[in-house]
């Protein structure tokens, strides 16, 4: 594995470095910076890691935050993909950070996911589990138990669940005939709208999902959500997560609506605690100074 030093080009993480690391799997593009024990943070659909940018600007001076974009997003690799969308699977997305994580010297540390980055957060502490100490999840319940209890409420507000694992290339070509009316479209729905995105943040995400690529990579991660991914889960025979796992939603969301988040998180976890907080589904940009804090608490009980 390799690390290579890129140029800052933006202000959304002052005093942070920006690197790939190259894995074995992926180049899988990161923001290093802070101070204290790591704190691995994942983004989600249809995002990058810059949806950290508030919360890292709050925990910099408590952790050492790691902040990377998931294979097939942002400025990480697209790898191609096979039949079983296995290159997409969260297995294998895990893998990527944390061959990332060790390839920067942290051997344990902790994680805060959002959406789509806490499938891969809860994959990583299943196959990983002596290397991740506490889980945070923002948003989301497990994949395959929320699958199981689709309702039509659930349906219709995540239309994009269903969209999103046609074959391909039917939703590529839908989406790339115009990606940033389909992002405004898909990201501008919630109760806040477009406001919790930072101008310098939403044109990140505008240009990483202009990529043919991204739009690919990030069909495959739902196609793979829906088979492959439900197939892991089912391999691991009922085991659960041993680390202690906080999960916390929106209020204003679809999740705690549509599900019951620690009833379905306790199925998959021994020791699960959390609650709703106000804002939809983009906590980590809505309200910033309550998901620091939450973390501070959190994590700092592993140090």
């Amino acid at each position: 594995m390799s690390l290579t030093e890129l140029p800052v080009s933006d202000n959304l993480f002052p005093g942070f470095r920006l690197l790939d690391v190259q894995t074995p799997g992926a180049r899988i593009r990161v923001r290093v910076g802070g101070e204290g024990p790591p704190l691995l943070l994942l983004h989600g659909y249809p995002q990058t890691h810059a949806l950290w940018h508030k919360v890292a600007a709050r925990l910099r001076d408590r952790f050492t935050l790691v902040c990377a974009d998931l294979r097939g997003y942002g400025d990480s690799d697209k790898p191609p993909t096979d039949s079983a969308h296995q290159p997409y699977s969260k297995r294998a997305m895990a893998q990527d950070v944390a061959q990332v994580m060790t390839a920067l010297g942290h051997e344990r540390f902790c994680i805060g996911a959002h959406d789509r980055g806490a499938r891969v957060a809860h994959r990583l502490a299943l196959d990983h589990a002596g290397r991740v100490l506490r889980l945070a999840t923002l948003d989301i319940a497990p994949t395959r138990e929320m699958y199981a209890n689709t309702t039509d409420a659930f349906a219709r507000a995540y239309w994009h669940w269903f969209f999103l694992i046609q074959p391909a290339p039917f939703p590529e070509r839908m989406i790339g005939a115009d990606p940033e009316a389909y992002w405004r479209k898909k990201c501008g729905s919630g109760s806040a709208g477009m406001s919790p995105f930072a101008p310098e943040a939403l044109a990140h995400y505008l240009r990483c999902f202009a990529d043919p690529g991204t739009i690919h990579g990030s069909c495959e991660d739902y196609r793979a959500a829906a088979t492959i991914d439900i197939r892991h889960d089912d391999a691991d025979g009922g085991r659960k997560l041993a680390q202690p796992l906080l999960a916390l939603w929106g209020a204003d969301g679809i999740i705690g609506k549509c599900f019951d988040p620690l009833a379905l998180w306790r199925s998959r976890a021994q020791d699960v605690r959390g609650h709703a907080l106000p804002g939809g589904h983009y906590l980590a940009e809505e309200v910033p100074d309550l998901v620091a804090a939450e973390f501070t608490s959190f994590f700092g009980e592993a140090a």
